[in-house]
């Protein structure tokens, strides 16, 4: 079989799989028009495996790493009366109170991916609180395909109100210091710009390639931000300078990064869409700017 290399496919494909990952597309059709890539010795089944994500191979913090704690713990939804499962990670030594993160997911919940991305800003130093909107569904049900579909079962500005409820929680918890910011992707990416409109206290806000609230909001914004966007994501970009217009005109501390040649998704290290070079400055640059907030 034929290698598949990232430089060898077109950006079409990563433009297909971006639909396709954001419902706009249905798996039917997404393999109908991938077939019209599968050429030169590439078939549909080698491309659909090369585009999916590989939760085995990429994790970079594993649970059980001795030098983090982390468990899985419920809070009040704020919704409905039930309960958010959540995975809470911290350093397995503290010598104080250490700042929160509230962690983010897609818009497939709590994923294998972003539980890792949890365990790593334990490891710089914070505490993390990574909650999974689709609790009240049954949970992540193991695969993204099916995150996808439960996850739009639930309103966004339901999920919305059980991420600044996990800011509540994690707020007041024993081993927080009472300064907390939030990191997201894609669907995080706009859920963390809401929460710097809906939360007063929010004390940083980092979204990765995340729509943009509506511009009559962003007065209400107080937190700093720092916004990660990918070049090739029109989607998502084409609402940058409305909301960047907004944020000067309301005087709002902001610093927004632009990286090059990248798709969205770009920091998630379980897809070819991955970028290295981007993803570990982003991430470098977000654990300094939340050590710069938060401590």
């Amino acid at each position: 079989m034929k290698e598949i290399r990232k430089e060898d496919i077109k950006q079409e494909v990563f433009d297909l799989y971006d639909d396709y990952a954001h419902n706009r597309v249905g798996r039917r059709e997404f393999m109908q028009k991938l077939s019209t890539y599968a050429v030169g010795g590439l078939t549909v089944a080698a491309l659909t495996n090369f585009l999916m994500p590989d939760y085995v191979h990429a994790v970079q913090v594993r649970n059980d790493d001795p030098r983090l704690k982390s468990e899985y713990i419920n809070y009040r939804s704020a919704k409905g009366g039930g309960t958010i499962k959540a995975l809470l990670s911290a350093p397995a030594e503290m010598e104080k109170p250490l700042g929160g993160i509230v962690v983010v997911h897609e818009n497939r919940g709590l994923n294998p991916h972003i539980e890792d991305v949890a365990r790593r800003a334990a490891l710089a130093g914070f505490v993390s609180i990574a909650p999974d909107a689709l609790s009240p569904l049954g949970g992540y049900p193991g695969n993204d395909d099916e995150g996808r579909e439960l996850q739009q079962k639930r309103g966004r500005d339901e999920m919305l109100e059980d991420f600044i409820a996990a800011f509540e929680y994690l707020k007041n918890h024993k081993h927080c210091n009472g300064k907390v910011g939030v990191v997201g992707f894609c669907f995080g990416g706009w859920i963390s710009n809401m929460m710097a409109v809906r939360i007063p206290e929010l004390a940083a806000a980092v979204p990765f390639y995340g729509g943009q609230p509506e511009t009559e909001d962003v007065p209400r914004i107080q937190a700093p931000l720092l916004l990660h966007f990918a070049e090739l994501d029109a989607r998502v970009n084409e609402g940058w300078p409305a909301y960047e217009a907004a944020l000067k005109e309301n005087k709002k501390v902001y610093t927004a990064h632009l990286y090059a040649g990248t798709n969205h998704g770009f920091h998630n290290d379980t897809t070819p869409r991955y970028d290295k070079a981007a993803a570990e400055l982003a991430w470098k640059r977000t654990i300094d700017f939340f050590k710069a907030h938060l401590t």
